[in-house]
């Protein structure tokens, strides 16, 4: 791949061009290395709703996969009637974080996290990923996710370094491993656990629609990406991933 400075030229140019208003950033493990100069507050809290899969939902089953509380291949019905409510019979977890479907799979895994754990997914998401990796102000409120973009950025570093391959908060080299690869076999679409695979050894999330906020890791490339688009205009997802990860020579 081309060096990141030249990608984060890219990615600015086509921002300012296509939303000029939009925040986001583009780094590797150690941080940012380039972003958007918005006039917002360094603590500005942002609408992230579109997120919540992959920041509280994903890491908070990952938590519980992790600690033996929950095996994907396992039944839903095995864990009780409560569990299994309103799913086909021999549904798991599984079958949820690969189902293309979205927000009723999401309902579903929601309602199996907080009955396996008997908490909140608000509260299992800040005691066991957020408040853990430093990201003091995201929080559900009025049923919305908000999150700064400081935070968003804590979060895609520690998904390119988890550190010990065993440990929390949440989000172990295992578990990430094991989401960021197909996990649909031959079936389209591909797809991982609540993460889409996309050109480059790029893996992405984003609201349904074309506006909200989206995600893209690179693991291959040890490169992250993030954009807040502006409230009512259509996000440029796919020009911004092309900008930020794609080689100008071949890999």
């Amino acid at each position: 791949m081309t060096p990141l400075c030249d990608q984060a030229t890219a990615v600015r140019a086509l921002v300012e061009s296509a939303d000029p208003g939009a925040v986001w950033a583009v780094g590797g493990p150690e941080g940012p290395r380039a972003g958007s100069d918005g006039e917002h507050p360094a603590d500005a809290a942002f609408d992230v709703d579109g997120l919540s899969a992959v920041l509280a939902l994903w890491p908070v089953i990952g938590s519980l996969v992790d600690e033996g509380a929950l095996r994907l291949h396992t039944p839903l019905a095995a864990y009780g009637d409560a569990a299994a409510e309103g799913t086909p019979a021999g549904t798991t977890a599984h079958h949820l974080l690969t189902h293309p479907a979205g927000t009723a799979a999401l309902v579903h895994l929601a309602r199996l996290v907080e009955h396996l754990s008997g908490s909140p997914l608000a509260d299992l998401a800040a005691a066991r990923i957020w408040h853990p990796l430093g990201m003091t102000g995201t929080r559900f409120a009025d049923g919305t996710l908000h999150a700064p973009l400081a935070d968003l950025v804590r979060f895609l570093c520690r998904l390119l370094d988890p550190g010990d391959p065993a440990g929390p908060p949440g989000i172990s080299r295992a578990w990430t491993t094991e989401s960021l690869r197909i996990r649909t076999g031959e079936l389209t679409p591909a797809r991982g656990l609540l993460w889409d695979p996309a050109p480059h050894g790029v893996w992405t999330h984003h609201a349904p629609g074309p506006g909200g906020p989206a995600l893209w890791i690179s693991p291959r490339h040890h490169r992250w990406a993030v954009l807040l688009p502006t409230a009512g205009r259509p996000a440029p997802h796919t020009a911004f991933r092309e900008a930020a990860f794609a080689p100008t020579t071949p890999e």
